[in-house]
């Protein structure tokens, strides 16, 4: 399976692709709206070169990422983006990370986007673990996550060298089990 799409009541998830990067690119350069993310593009060929060699068109392979974007339905605007790291197919665990355009935060965009994701991750994959890798500092995805019914496993202190410095790391993780326990349908 190669492209994927997911469609909720108010956006649209779809594979990110060389249509995608100038949006793309829009929001992700924007060193302090992401500050706590290890990659922000400089210009509009980092993206192109991101998308054409670090993202994996596919789904469900051992050891990549698939990047999706989320969509406004409405007026078909590129508002963020969801990174799914498919860390191995065998023991059926995956890695999310999500970014959202500043001007489009505290919306609701982020829940409903990564509901239907986690959704389609245990109910279509059938996966068994997702992951969340988040820095300390960033108190409204940390908020986000636990929401949605993560609990935080670990807390790694300076294991990660992000823009020039070593930076904490902490955790999150969500089984199958809790996900249906909670009744979360996307």
């Amino acid at each position: 399976m190669s492209q994927l799409e997911i469609k909720t009541n108010r956006l649209l998830l779809q594979t990110l692709n060389l249509d995608h990067a100038e949006a793309f690119f829009r929001y992700h350069s924007d060193s302090v709206a992401n500050k706590y993310q290890g990659w922000i593009p400089e210009k509009i060929e980092d993206v192109y070169d991101f998308i054409k060699n670090r993202v994996s068109p596919t789904i469900n392979l051992t050891n990549t990422w698939h990047q999706l974007v989320i969509k406004k339905n409405e007026n078909n605007v590129l508002i963020g983006d969801i990174g799914l790291h498919f860390i191995d197919i065998e023991e059926k665990q995956v890695e999310i990370g999500f970014t959202l355009d500043k001007n489009y935060q505290g919306k609701g965009y982020a829940t409903e986007s990564l509901m239907h994701v986690i959704d389609y991750l245990f109910n279509s994959l059938n996966k068994h673990r997702i992951i969340a890798s988040i820095d300390p500092e960033n108190l409204k995805s940390i908020s986000l996550v636990e929401r949605l019914g993560f609990r935080k496993e670990a807390h790694f202190i300076k294991s990660l060298f992000i823009n020039g410095e070593w930076v904490d790391d902490l955790v999150f993780a969500l089984l199958k089990d809790e996900w249906l326990e909670k009744n979360y349908v996307a």
